[in-house]
Order: structure tokens, then sequence, then C-alpha cells
């Protein structure tokens, strides 16, 4: 029996249950559950009957061990807020049930974590002790970036000496300013101060002060800038030979104008504040104000070119390579009602599960996808709707900043 527990019903866990339904020989039962019940049974209204919705709190771990009791779940797929890991994952060590997450930990939900993976992989030796496996982290980026990097180091390099991980939305969703996911973790994440590795040692600058075009295949020239993202905290101790790592993202002009005035005005603050005799955040409430990121798929259009840009040595010899994957909003809105960037993030998960339960990948312990072999995970992924590509010698090549 093959029973997994997506809890988190935001776009990327709606997307994983609709993907997981698609795979009724791998999945013998699926249940989504979330604090609102009414999001989880909106989407068992258009699957077939062997998904189940409940409601949880994933902040309380007692809430969650009772809900993979009372379901007999083999997986928990985490699809909800980066602060609910610990707490989902302390479950699962109660209840010996296997586990994927799509992002880093925040215990913290009033800020942005950063270098924050102890305290997941802190739970390593409980996990092996208890005969379970966690792959954290299985989205896009982090998580197939990652899975480009281990393939790269195994397959097309000697030595890797840079790593640029480009991710460029070049799509549009109709709305003058909207989030792709969820609007706390990703206005805390793009605000704070940029960070790259170089020689050795992470440098750190102001937000959006480094950027420069690249041009993609099947979307053109996009700005790129600069910032911190969780997958280098890794990455840079896999890569023994790496000189150099960065992140960029595509930022429209239209978004950092809003951006600007947001911030200018304090409702990116997650510093509270009293309105009419009570405390909020200023930023929670932005968030209840701005479009859900579950809802952006109808009016989606373009695609997104996400991937990593390597530089290093194979055989003696200097070889530029990019892998990538170009994935269509459209197209991933027919297929199962979701956005791009929320088709990218849960398919991972959903591939990472798929394998760990029918025992290509379990291997008792936390790991990051680095941490395994890429292959089957890369043999998988086209065929589940994420195919990738080599570009050798690329034109699109960076320089030290």
């Amino acid at each position: 029996m093959n029973r997994i527990l997506i809890i988190g019903a935001g776009g990327v866990g709606q997307t994983a249950a609709r993907k997981c339904a698609q795979y009724g020989d791998d999945f013998s039962a699926i249940c989504l559950a979330s604090r609102t019940k009414s999001k989880c049974d909106l989407v068992r209204s258009d699957l077939s009957s062997h998904l189940t919705t409940a409601d949880v709190d994933a902040d309380d771990v007692a809430s969650v061990v009772n809900l993979i009791d009372s379901f007999g779940a083999d997986l928990v797929l985490n699809a909800a807020l980066p602060p609910q890991n610990l707490p989902i994952m302390d479950a699962c060590l109660q209840t010996g049930t296997h586990y994927v997450d799509t992002s880093a930990p925040e215990p913290d939900p009033s800020k942005y974590e950063i270098f924050c993976y102890k305290w997941q992989t802190d739970y390593h030796d409980r996990f092996v002790d208890r005969g379970i496996m966690a792959l954290l982290s299985f989205g896009f980026d982090p998580g197939v970036t990652n899975l480009y990097c281990a393939y790269a180091a195994k397959h097309l390099y000697d030595e890797i000496h840079s790593v640029d991980i480009l991710d460029c939305n070049g799509g549009s969703h109709g709305h003058p300013f909207a989030t792709n996911f969820n609007p706390v973790t990703n206005i805390l994440e793009v605000t704070q101060k940029g960070i790259y590795w170089q020689d050795g040692k992470w440098c750190e600058i102001e937000p959006f002060s480094i950027h420069r075009s690249f041009d993609f295949q099947q979307i053109g020239p996009r700005e790129m800038y600069v910032i911190y993202h969780e997958e280098m905290e890794t990455l840079v101790t896999r890569l023994p030979h790496l000189r150099e790592m960065r992140f960029w993202m595509h930022f429209s002009e239209e978004y950092l104008t809003h951006l600007e005035v947001l911030q200018n005005v304090g409702l990116t603050s997650m510093e509270a504040v009293e309105f009419e005799g009570r405390q909020i955040r200023p930023l929670e409430f932005l968030r209840q104000v701005l479009p859900d990121p579950a809802s952006l798929g109808s009016r989606y259009s373009g695609r997104t070119n996400i991937g990593c840009l390597f530089h290093g040595v194979k055989d003696g010899e200097a070889k530029n390579y990019y892998i990538y994957n170009v994935c269509e909003h459209a197209k991933c809105y027919e297929e199962v009602k979701s956005q791009a960037i929320s088709y990218t993030t849960a398919v991972p998960a959903v591939t990472g599960a798929r394998l760990i339960l029918n025992g290509t990948l379990m291997k008792p312990g936390v790991y990051l996808p680095e941490d395994l072999d890429p292959d089957p995970l890369m043999d998988a992924l086209p065929d589940a709707g994420l195919p990738w590509h080599i570009e050798d010698s690329p034109q699109m090549e960076c320089h030290p900043v």
C-alpha cells in the first residue's frame, strides 16, 4: 500500500494532488489536508474518488500525528509553509512515515532564515534509526537544480569551477502585482540582501545591486538579479573544486516598482503593529489582499526557463554547459489547473515520493537531492512532465561579479 498524505492546499499542494491522481498504480490512496479544508474539497470535486480530504493544523505535531495514523500514510508530502517543516518531520518520526518537502525550513515564521538546513539535517540519525527517509527541498529550485549539479558532476565534468543557477519566469499573469507562491515567503526572500559564493567565502550585497541580461531559449533576453537562494548552502559543500556560485532571478521593472512602493510604505515588514486594538504584521495583511498564487493559472501565458550554467574541466579541456527545463504556463493549466511555478515545484516532489515508495530511492536518513544518485530522478522527470536539455558551449556566458 502506497498511501500519500499531502499537507498544504496552496498552489503546490493542489498541483501535487492532481499529479498524484495521474499515478493510480503508484499511489493506492491520496489525502489532501489543510487548515482550510474547503480548498481541499474543491480539488476533490475534480478528481477520482480515491482522493480524500482532511483538516489539519500543520503547526501542531499531535494534529499531524493523528491524521497520519487515521489515514495510514506511508509518506507525507509537505506542501505547507516553511515554518511547518520541523513539526511535520517530528510527526513523521513519531509515526515512522517517509517525508518529502519542497523548501528549506524557517523555524521563526516572522523572518526568512538563511543557512538553515542544519535544522533538518540534524534529524538524520533519528530517521536512520526509524528506518524512514526524508528528501528535503525537492521542488525545482531548490530541488531539480541540485539534481542538475549532481548530474553534471557525475557525467559532464571532472571539476566544476562555477555554477550560475538561473530562474527566469518569462510569463505574464495579467495582474499589476502578484507573487507566484506564498507572498510572505516570496517577498521576504527577495528583499533580503543578496549573497553569493566566491573564492571560499560568502559575499553579501545590497538587494538587486548586481544584475545582467541573459538570452533564454523560448523566452528571449531577460534582466536577471543576484539573490540568495537556499540550495547554494549545501551545494557549495558538495562540489570540491567550486570557485563561485550565484543564483540569478528575473524581475520585471513593473514588479520592482511595485515592490519598492510596498517597502516604502511599510507593507513588507513582519514587525507587528497595532491596528484597531490588535497586533498585525503588515506583510501578513498584504498576503490577504494579493491574488492567491493558486488562482493565477487560468490567466497565465508564456514560459519559464530554469537551469544551471556550468563552467569547468573534463579530460583537461574547458567545458561550458547549461542544463535546463522550459515549462509553459498554459500547458500546465490545461493538465492540472496550475501555473508553471507551482507545477515545476510539485512535480519533482511527487516524482521523489513515487521513487521512495517503490524502493528506487529508499535509503533511511535525511538527504538533499544532490546526496542521491541523480540518474533515476533525471530519467523519471521527462515522463513526469519536466523534460530537460543540455546546451553545449552556451552563448549566455557569465563572468565574475
